[in-house]
């Protein structure tokens, strides 16, 4: 194990004593393997699940998994079928009564907050209530200071990204740096910071010993 992963380690470890005292459900998976493996272990037959928009996910193995035919056994509510306006209204409302909701975070505190920006706000709906549980894969570079430093991380690091990869209009996807928009591709329309889940448990998080997303 080099420095760099023990430092993640140890610091994972920390932040999720203090999730546990926030009523989280937190682990921590050195490589994205293991956090694919424990993301599944979750899964009981019959069970629904759906995701949100995440690059953490693709890059785990999550959403190729959950078109394919090892995933049979389980209902997939799949968002990327969803074409239409009206489509995407119809997914994100099933998504309300999901078993199992998957997403990553875009900042994590060091004091075990989580802080999403969401542009439909769908995501981070889906985080505040509904989906019986919610499961968030977060590698270990989403780490943040506090509040403040998690909302910059986002806009500095995640937004710009974000919306070349969603092919958005915003001054962000040509400048790389975030320009307070009010346009309709804005992807910062909702900023929402998690610290307690009222239903214990309902919210995993899993920290990846590895650089994931944005």
């Amino acid at each position: 194990m080099t420095p760099k992963q023990q430092s993640y380690e140890a610091l994972a470890q920390t932040i999720i004593k203090k999730m546990e005292k926030r009523r989280f459900e937190a682990c921590y998976c050195p490589t994205k393997e293991e956090a694919f493996e424990k993301v599944t272990s979750y899964f009981t037959k019959g069970c629904s699940i759906t995701c949100g928009g995440s690059v953490t996910l693709s890059e785990i193995g999550i959403k190729d998994f959950l078109v394919s035919d090892a995933a049979k056994d389980y209902t997939y509510i799949n968002r990327d079928l969803a074409k239409t306006s009206e489509e995407k209204r119809q997914v994100f409302s099933q998504a309300v009564l999901a078993d199992y909701y998957l997403m990553s975070s875009n900042a994590i505190t060091m004091d075990g907050e989580l802080v999403n920006i969401d542009g439909m706000g769908n995501r981070v709906a889906a985080l505040c209530f509904g989906p019986s549980n919610v499961i968030i894969v977060a590698g270990m570079n989403k780490i943040a200071g506090d509040e403040k430093a998690a909302r910059d991380r986002v806009r500095s690091l995640a937004s710009s990204p974000n919306a070349i990869r969603l092919n958005l209009n915003t001054p962000c996807a040509f400048t790389g740096v975030c320009g307070e928009c009010l346009g309709d591709d804005c992807i910062c329309s909702q900023i929402v910071t998690t610290r307690y889940s009222k239903v214990p448990g309902r919210i995993k998080v899993i920290l990846v010993g590895e650089e994931l997303g944005y």
